[in-house]
Formats: structure tokens, C-alpha cells, sequence
């Protein structure tokens, strides 16, 4: 049924902003593509392209992550000129706290759209999308059976555990012990049942206010020091892991709180990668095999070891990960100059 009644509704001419956007989720988690809208990014380099919207556009970044255009869990990418001359497009990440430097579920979404899109001609078989992020060059996979999309994955940034059993102090719980590691973002994890904490999906309001407490905590006497890049050193989120609280096929269940708050409804792509790196790194996880990782909601992404290489003087690890993305809608936003909200705001 169409309803006419406010269809011929036209936008005023005068100071109104538009920004289109494509929008999808991967495992639950929103991704919000902006398409059009926001002027050219200065800079060569995807860092210098972060810090320049940072400095020039984080009003739009608000405007389209918080209400009522979204909501405090809301994530975006948007899409820039690429850095590398061989590379399809660069992309900058966007939440309620500012800007991402690696995100994989925002890839995973990429590269699904990028099937029906025209970034490139794609053929029956396995084509690589070359992404440059602010962590660095990305190499999505998409496999293509009679025009057919049968998989997405894509090679991560080197990944590594960075400290061991780093003791922490929750109030209520005491010391407990947690591993930082890398894998294109820092994460601390955690291990959920030492704490006797459930990651059921109606307990999220505990464990964002205790990744809240974590991320203070470690970020008071400790901070992660990338190898190469000081921009990359700083703790994005926290992980609680659960190897019992699962689903009987996969390795363990995720929930990542990062940025502001905000909790992952997938299983975390950088995160899933650092999980790997961990496990290799005590042992047992090796090179070739592949692990499923679980969300809050049971969705699932694979985790696998292609390869080791050094990062500057740190041994690394480089994890391809695989998972699903839908596209869930189309949307033109509009931004009145004269709303006193225009910026938006959010509750957490």
C-alpha cells in the first residue's frame, strides 16, 4: 500500500544536508556505508585522512552514529579515495566515540557489496578487494559461483599477543588476569567464567559496565605500543571469552565492548584475530588450522593462521577470517540548519 499523503513532501533548498548511505549488518552488527555527502578527505595516508575528519567532519560522523539518524551502538565506514595506487578504496571507521582503526566486520560488509556494485569487474572464481584502512592494506576475498555469492573473507593485518596474564583490579571480583593482544585493534580479554559472569544476551547491561570498569582499569597503568605505528597504540575494547558458555560446534563465544560502551553483536573481526594470535601464541593454535568463534547472538565468524611474519622486531601471525553480511536498506538523511539536535545525542 502506498500512502500519499506525504509523498510529494520536497526538501528545502536553503542549508539542508543530504548523505545517502547503504546500509547492512554482519552477524547482527550494523554497518552504515556512507555513499554521499561528505566532501573529499585531505591527506595521502588513511591516517591523515582520520585525523582529517576528525578535525573538519566529526560532526557528521555524530550526526549519522547518533539519534535519532542511529543509536549508541550504531558503527559506519566511510568510504574514501584509496591510499596505495593498486588498491580499490580506502574506508575510515565510525562509532560513538570517535574512529576506528581496523574493523572486520565492516570488510566482510564491503566486500559483500561490492558484488552488486561497480567497484570492479567481478568473474566466476575468488577476487581480491584491496581496502586501505587506517591499520593498513586489507585484502578481501569474494568467491563468485554462477554470479552467485558462496563466501567473504579477508586477510588481516599481523596480528600478535602483545602481554601475558596481565593482572587487573575489578571491584567485586578482585584481581583477575587478563591478555592484551593485537589484531589490527588492542583488546584486553578476558575470561568471562573466572568471573562467574554469563554472556547470554540478556545480561549485556552487566557486561558493557564491566568492560567499562576493565577498559578504565588497564588503561590507567598500562598502554599497548604498536611496533611501527604510534597512532595504532591505544586500547580499542575488551573481550570476555567464554569456553563453556558456547554452542556445542564452535570454539568459543566473544563479546567485545569497545569504543564508548558499545557492544558487538558479532563475534568482532580484529577481534577474532587477536584471539588467534593468542592462541598461537600459547600454543595452541597452529598455523592452518581454523577455529569458529561465536557471538552474543550465536552468529559466527572462521578464524585461520595463514602465515607468520615479523612486525618490525615482533613475531606475528596474519589471520584470514570469513563471515556473512546482509544488506538491510537504502537511506537518504537529511540534516535541518536550523534543528537544535542536528548533531544528534546518545544515551549509554
Amino acid at each position: 500500500m502506498t500512502n500519499s499523503l506525504y509523498s510529494h513532501w520536497q526538501q528545502p533548498k536553503d542549508g539542508w544536508l543530504q548523505v545517502d548511505t547503504l546500509d547492512m549488518h554482519t552477524g547482527g552488527e550494523p554497518l552504515r556505508i556512507i555513499i554521499d555527502g561528505f566532501a573529499e578527505l585531505q591527506g595521502q595516508t588513511m591516517i591523515e585522512k582520520r585525523a582529517d575528519c576528525l578535525t573538519r567532519f566529526d560532526h557528521l560522523r555524530k550526526a549519522l552514529m547518533f539519534e535519532p539518524r542511529g543509536h549508541a551502538d550504531m558503527y559506519g565506514a566511510l568510504i574514501t579515495k584509496p591510499e596505495r595506487k593498486d588498491s580499490h578504496f580506502g574506508v575510515l571507521f565510525l562509532h560513538n566515540e570517535g574512529y576506528s582503526t581496523m574493523c572486520g566486520h565492516a570488510i566482510i560488509a564491503l566486500a559483500t557489496a561490492a558484488k552488486d556494485s561497480s567497484i570492479c569487474n567481478f568473474i566466476e572464481g575468488v577476487n581480491e578487494l584491496r581496502i586501505d584502512t587506517p591499520a593498513g592494506l586489507i585484502k578481501a576475498y569474494i568467491t563468485l559461483r554462477n554470479n552467485q555469492l558462496i563466501s567473504v573473507c579477508f586477510d588481516n593485518v599481523a596480528s600478535y599477543a602483545e602481554k601475558l596474564d596481565m593482572p587487573i583490579e575489578i571491584p567485586l571480583f578482585g584481581t583477575v588476569n587478563c591478555d592484551i593482544a593485537y589484531g589490527g585493534a588492542y583488546y584486553a580479554f578476558v575470561d568471562a567464567d573466572t568471573l562467574d559472569v554469563s554472556l547470554a544476551p540478556n545480561d549485556y547491561e552487566q557486561i558493557i559496565s564491566l568492560g567499562k570498569i576493565i577498559k578504565q582499569d588497564v588503561n590507567s597503568h598500562y598502554q599497548p605500543k604498536h611496533p611501527t605505528d604510534d597512532a595504532l597504540s591505544f586500547l580499542y575494547g575488551v573481550i570476555f571469552y567464554s569456553n563453556s558458555q558456547k554452542s556445542h560446534s564452535v570454539f568459543s563465544r566473544h563479546v567485545c565492548i569497545f569504543a564508548e560502551g558499545e557492544l558487538d553483536r558479532s563475534p568482532t573481526g580484529t577481534g577474532v584475530s587477536a584471539r588467534a594470535a593468542l592462541e598461537f601464541a600459547k600454543g595452541r593454535l597452529k598455523l592452518g588450522q581454523q577455529i569458529k568463534i561465536e557471538s552474543i547472538l550465536g552468529s559466527i565468524f572462521s578464524v585461520e593462521l595463514k602465515a607468520q611474519r615479523m612486525l618490525a622486531d615482533t613475531h606475528a601471525v596474519i589471520p584470514r577470517v570469513s563471515g556473512e553480511a546482509f544488506v538491510t536498506g537504502k537511506h537518504t538523511f537529511l540534516i535541518d540548519p536550523n534543528d537544535p539536535l542536528k548533531q544528534g545525542f546518545i544515551f549509554r
